[in-house]
């Protein structure tokens, strides 16, 4: 076989992701995951790379959220929103056995022959159900240690055909946990509006036009799969980035690997039992105009232990505009960024490599 061909014959590899070059066996990491040297874990690039640095975010209680002490904890989620961008939830009434069978049926979706999960592997970055690899791998020059499956959650009788029968409890148990998580999806936007001042929970007369807005929205639910890897030194998980939407809800498995930058350092997120961790998306930081900014994170990968993290993505309906309130917009605080929606963010996403938050810095005005 010609050189070329055999590049060929390795990229048509790698495009079907790192969990089927495990089974293959590899022993070192393929050039296709090696990152430059300045990006790599603990290079050090322009912020210190904090490997022994562990991060203990913010924990909001959910269940402060709906007693009589509401007010004090809207104004810890206000300062944890400011500083971090992350917190932690606690509390928060997802069934134990929602969520055990959620990360139970996600391991075993991973465990399937690759000619199953295939099935799923689309380009169409629109698409109900989509299995891939990497970050963006139509664009990325160098992958990602990671194997993913999205699907879209909404609306649910029109999406739930498409998901993959197989395991076949998969279906109701991401009915049971996406359900959930919409709902404290919901009362969090609630508590994240009254926080801005947007709105009154004390005073049922007031208009609270923005959380209607809200209430519908879309929802993705993201499981990722992060292989152990033979050389973590050398690739990521996931490369910083932010989230595009308004809140992501994150499960994480008991396997450290989430990082966030913070006051000019990556540090790892402790896994918190039986929490959630929440950051705040682009398109917050956009409707905030900037008072609530997302937050650069990134993935370790380890080299003895596979990790499953299960995001729940949430914004406004796809075809609505994000745009700042109008209520944030004053003299003191001129608008900051462009309108936007999700066509734009695909198109955007499609169209280049995505880089840490560069497609909020292209919604801003300057």
């Amino acid at each position: 076989m010609s050189l070329a061909g055999e590049n060929e014959s390795l990229e048509r590899e790698f495009q079907k992701g790192v969990k089927h070059l495990c089974e293959r066996g590899i022993k070192s990491v393929p050039s296709k995951y090696i990152l430059p040297v300045l990006d790599q874990p603990n290079s050090g690039k322009g912020i210190s790379s904090a490997s022994n640095s562990n991060l203990k975010l913010p924990v909001i209680d959910f269940a402060k959220l709906q007693g009589s002490n509401r007010s004090h904890t809207v104004n810890s989620l206000r300062k944890a929103c400011e500083e971090f961008g992350f917190f932690q939830l606690v509390n928060h009434d997802i069934p134990r056995d929602v969520i055990e069978n959620m990360v139970d049926v996600s391991k075993r979706f991973f465990e399937l022959p690759f000619e199953e999960r295939s099935k799923y592997m689309l380009t169409d970055m629109n698409s109900a159900v989509r299995y891939g690899t990497s970050f963006n791998q139509n664009k990325d020059a160098v992958f990602c240690w990671r194997d993913f499956l999205k699907l879209s959650c909404h609306h649910l009788s029109d999406v739930l055909p498409l998901w993959p029968s197989s395991p076949m409890d998969l279906r109701q148990a991401v009915i049971n946990y996406s359900n959930n998580t919409k709902f404290l999806y919901q009362m969090l936007t609630e508590a994240i509006l009254e926080s801005l001042g947007l709105v009154d929970t004390n005073n049922n007369e007031k208009e609270n036009d923005e959380l209607e807005e809200f209430k519908d929205g879309s929802h993705l639910i993201v499981i990722n799969c992060y292989p152990a890897c033979p050389e973590p030194d050398l690739t990521l998980g996931m490369p910083p980035h932010s989230d595009y939407g308004l809140l992501t809800l994150l499960l994480q498995d008991e396997v450290e690997g989430l990082q966030i930058q913070h006051e000019g350092r990556w540090a790892t997120v402790e896994p918190l039992p039986d929490s959630l961790v929440v950051n705040i998306g682009d398109h917050l930081e956009i409707f905030s105009n900037g008072i609530y900014k997302s937050v650069l994170h990134r993935v370790l990968v380890n080299p003895s232990k596979s990790r499953i993290s299960i995001a729940s993505l949430h914004s406004l309906p796809f075809n609505n505009v994000v745009q700042p309130s109008p209520k944030l917009i004053d003299e003191d605080n001129p608008r900051h960024y462009k309108d936007t929606d999700f066509a734009t963010f695909l198109d955007y996403n499609s169209s280049c490599e995505p880089k840490k938050k560069s497609f909020l810095e292209s919604r801003k005005l300057t």
